[in-house]
């Protein structure tokens, strides 16, 4: 068993210090697993590399202690924690347009209607995700780790304990799903 399964059994079963230790020890894996996903909504969000993954932190920690098998079921939670922190972000903002803070006055209107067609696409897929996880939970978490977490298809299949293979005709499935959802 390595050092990392070892702390996130212990950061399980309630000992603060071994989840904090194995967060450290996990850390530049999450900083790559942060820039993954910022680098697909770096324009969407204030966010940096470094924000995503200490809020990730935070909420992780939040939550009450949750045991991991391993490294890979760690790594997924987290990619599903780093989405709903980049989710939140969106909606923060779409609210704050919408008469929640000040108003920001522009010279460019177009440059306002960008950002929320960004904003509002990233809510539909969001939705669509939702709606694929209630259908097929398998395929919503292929898209999750892949999209989002930014994993390859052989951890994505250690991860689920699938074949490769099956994770290929998930991630089909998944993206024709998606592309009907979002027309």
């Amino acid at each position: 068993m390595s050092e990392i399964t070892t702390l996130l059994h212990a950061a399980g079963a309630g000992d603060r210090a071994a989840g904090d230790r194995a967060f450290a020890l996990l850390y530049a894996d999450l900083q790559r697993l942060a820039r993954s996903r910022l680098r697909r909504s770096s324009e969407l969000t204030l966010l940096d590399t470094t924000a995503l993954v200490h809020e990730s932190y935070l909420r992780l920690q939040g939550g009450g202690a949750a045991a991991f098998p391993d490294r890979h079921h760690f790594m997924a939670y987290a990619a599903k924690v780093m989405r709903a922190v980049v989710i939140d972000v969106v909606r923060a903002r779409q609210a704050e347009r919408r008469g929640g803070g000040a108003e920001v006055v522009t010279m460019d209107t177009g440059l306002i209607d960008s950002l929320t067609a960004h904003d509002d696409e990233v809510l539909r897929v969001h939705e669509a995700l939702d709606e694929l996880a209630t259908l097929e939970p398998r395929l919503a978490q292929v898209v999750e780790l892949r999209y989002f977490g930014g994993l390859a298809e052989a951890e994505i299949a250690a991860s689920l304990g699938v074949t490769e293979r099956t994770v290929q005709r998930d991630w089909q499935k998944a993206r024709l799903f998606l592309s009907m959802a979002l027309r």
